[in-house]
């Protein structure tokens, strides 16, 4: 970790401008990236690891606080020889009250009773911790079969379902319409990835309330939950 100035001839990745950045050098020995992936390891879901090991949001999310926040990260890899990672963050003289105090501004929280389906363990897992500690009660289903089965037994039991899109046994589209003919007042918002096709007009056009786009921060979660629960 070291502090650096970057002049406009010296800029390393075209997004970050001149000025002092904290820059963090992670190098390893390792085999090194293919230069095929190269270019996509910092997208949403991209993993070269095999199923349910590796849900491909770590570096997505590394690059997207990087990016947020006015720096960036760069990567050089050589196959055999290993990879180096540097992370630019752009150094402040003295912190912005105002966007302080927008960052501590105080999350929606509610106590309603949420139905939550992601077939990956490690999202619903992580889904169902942020909702709990905005105070919601979550039953939480990695197989969309199992949820529906739940619903069917105590649809009062429910004020919201959340589900991802992109699952196995059935999509999020399909769930949404067989819940529906179970309870056609059940709110419901659907979480979708990049690849995923439907946009938030179609989804209203299933009945199905809010989209919510992944990788999701706590407060899109919380204002979203909030929103439609609001409606």
């Amino acid at each position: 970790l070291k502090e650096i100035q970057l002049d406009p001839e010296n800029i390393p990745i075209s997004t970050l401008k001149p000025g002092r950045y904290a820059m963090m050098v992670f190098e390893d020995t390792g085999k090194g990236i293919d230069p095929t992936h190269l270019e996509k390891i910092f997208e949403p879901y991209f993993t070269t690891k095999e199923r349910d090991k590796g849900t491909g949001l770590g570096l997505a999310v590394a690059h997207g606080i990087a990016l947020k926040h006015g720096g960036n990260i760069g990567v050089s890899s050589e196959l055999g020889k290993g990879s180096v990672f540097h992370v630019y963050l752009p150094l402040i003289e003295k912190p912005n009250k105002t966007e302080l105090d927008k960052g501590m501004e105080e999350l929606a929280k509610g106590h309603e009773r949420i139905l939550l389906v992601d077939d990956e363990e490690v999202i619903v897992h992580l889904e169902q911790q942020i909702l709990k500690r905005l105070g919601y009660n979550v039953t939480a289903f990695t197989r969309s079969k199992d949820a529906l089965k739940v619903f069917k037994e105590k649809p009062d039991n429910f004020d919201l379902v959340i589900t991802d899109m992109a699952m196995p046994d059935m999509t999020g589209v399909e769930l949404a319409h067989e819940l529906f003919k179970i309870r056609q007042d059940i709110p419901m918002i659907i979480c979708t990835g990049f690849s995923d096709r439907i946009n938030e007009q179609e989804a209203r056009n299933f009945g199905i309330m809010g989209v919510l786009k992944k990788p999701m921060s706590r407060t899109q979660i919380a204002g979203m939950v909030r929103n439609v629960m609001d409606q």
